[in-house]
Formats: structure tokens, C-alpha cells, sequence
């Protein structure tokens, strides 16, 4: 499966290595930078910038390189993409994924999830509808179906983007990801019974800005405090064989992240592919 797969992330993880990926705006230019970049994926950042359908289906087109795909077994792009969406947890929202997805993203990164309902709406709003007796029923799919664009994107027919279009892990053959963030002293004490009670949660990202800033040291990653939570949210993770993933990773703390099982490490593009050469080198690529 891992030679005609079409998410990159899922792809590294599938052969045993982290990913490592990028935040991005999504315009033409960042993606067009990034199209050939060493990225396992990128992440448009479309939680604190503009909400822009338009722009972000640009980004989608112009993230895409003739020359790989002309030499590549799949038409998806080198680096995969995902969105990060504006709405938090507890808005239960669902319109944000279903137009992100709509467009050909291959996941969804949502905000400040806290406990067990939001984050099966979370997962739920990644998925199609299907019987009630079919396999994987839960978490219940509500996406809206409306598969053309998405399907010319990823270079399939509209039948084979159904089958292929499911949150992995709960749907081994799936493409989709599904990451949440766990920003909150709540969310760090539910995350447990969150991994237990809802399937398909693809990857737990930690959000140590917004968890930094409720626990009274804004900023201050490395506050005893703070490090004490984080260690809690990725051996909850590790422990429920869910990639945990760290937003701030540099040439400082990378092999510490690697060795305490952190499997999606973010470095920023600008100044990170020494950085994300290394970490490749060092998990064996």
C-alpha cells in the first residue's frame, strides 16, 4: 500500500518514520516554495489567517510539480496538504472541513479540543455517511457529498475518491487525516478517555502556545510546568499508538522530541530544511 499512497504523511508513518511538516499561508507563492521541498506535508494556516476558499484552491494547484508527478506513481503533490481550520472544539462546527476537503486536502488540523463530543464531531465531520450495519460505522459520517473537485485533484474517479476519501487510521485504505489539538489543561486531562472513546483520530497535535498562556507562563515552552504537560499529552499518545506532534521543532530540541517518540515535528520553512535533513537522517531516511 505504501508505494501507490497517496498522503505522504501517512506514507512515512506506514514505513516507521516521523513526519516532519511546515505551517504555510496559503498563496500561490508559499506553495510553488514548498512544492519540492523535503516536507512530508505542510499545513495551511487558516486558523489565525483568513478563511479563503479562493486562495486556498489556488495554493492546492500551484502545490502541484509537473515534473514529480510526471516520474510518480500517484498525481498527489510531493508535500501533502492540510488545513488547519478557524473553528474550536467546543463551536462544534463541521462547514469548515466539508469545504476544505471539498477542495483536495488530505486532512484537517482542528483547534482546541477538549473532551470526547468534540472530538467525535472532529472525526465525524471528516466522514461520509454510510449504513448503520456497515463496518467502521463510528464515528457517524456527516460530511456533505460533494466529491467532483476534490476527486479531479487527487486524480481519481469520483468512485475511487469515495473509497479512498476515510480517516486513517480507522480506515486502514483512508487518506484523510485527522489531527487534534490539545491547547487546554481540560484537554491535556481528557486527552486519555478521548484516545479511548473515538476512533480515527489520526495524529494529537500539541498547542503549547495557547496551553503555555492558560497555565500563567505564556511563551515559555520550557517551563518545568509547561514541559510536565506536554510529557503528559505525548506518553498518553504513544501509550494509544497515536503520532503525537510538536509545532516548535529546531536543531535544539530534535533529537530529544525523536527520542520521546514525537512522530509529526513542524519546522519553520524559512530557515528548517538543515533541520528537517537531519531529523530525516537521524530517524534512518
Amino acid at each position: 500500500m505504501t508505494d501507490t499512497r497517496l498522503n505522504g504523511v501517512i506514507r512515512a508513518w506506514e514505513a516507521g518514520k516521523p513526519a516532519f511538516t511546515c505551517f504555510a499561508k496559503a498563496d500561490k507563492q508559499s506553495a510553488i516554495d514548498l512544492s519540492d521541498s523535503p516536507y512530508d506535508g505542510l499545513v495551511f494556516e487558516m486558523e489565525h489567517n483568513p478563511w479563503d476558499m479562493a486562495a486556498l484552491g489556488d495554493s492546492l494547484q500551484y502545490l502541484l510539480n509537473r515534473k514529480q508527478i510526471h516520474s510518480a506513481p500517484t498525481l498527489a503533490p510531493q508535500v501533502t496538504p492540510i488545513v488547519r481550520v478557524p473553528a474550536n472544539g467546543v463551536e462544534m462546527n463541521q462547514a469548515y472541513a466539508k469545504q476544505a476537503l471539498d477542495r483536495g486536502v488530505y486532512g484537517v488540523i482542528w483547534p482546541h479540543i477538549n473532551d470526547v463530543a468534540q472530538a467525535y464531531n472532529a472525526v465525524a465531520s471528516c466522514r461520509y455517511a454510510r449504513p448503520k450495519n456497515a463496518p467502521l460505522y463510528e464515528p457517524r459520517g456527516v460530511r456533505g457529498d460533494g466529491p467532483a473537485t476534490a476527486a479531479r485533484y487527487w486524480g481519481l474517479s469520483m468512485a475511487d475518491y469515495y473509497a479512498k476519501a476515510d480517516v486513517w487510521p480507522l480506515a486502514p485504505h483512508g487518506e484523510l487525516l485527522v489531527g487534534l489539538m490539545i491547547e487546554s489543561v481540560k484537554g491535556v486531562e481528557n486527552l486519555d478517555e478521548i484516545l479511548k472513546e473515538v476512533p480515527g483520530v489520526g495524529f494529537v497535535l500539541i498547542g503549547e502556545g495557547d496551553l503555555s498562556q492558560e497555565m500563567g507562563f505564556p511563551r515559555q515552552y520550557d517551563h518545568p510546568d509547561v514541559r510536565d504537560a506536554m510529557k503528559k499529552v505525548a506518553e498518553t499518545c504513544v501509550r494509544h499508538g497515536v503520532p503525537v506532534g510538536n509545532p516548535h521543532t529546531n536543531a535544539s530540541n530534535l533529537e530529544r522530541l525523536l527520542a520521546e517518540g514525537y512522530r509529526w515535528l513542524m519546522a519553520a520553512p524559512q530557515r528548517s530544511y538543515g533541520v528537517v535533513g537531519k531529523g530525516k537522517e537521524l530517524a534512518g531516511y
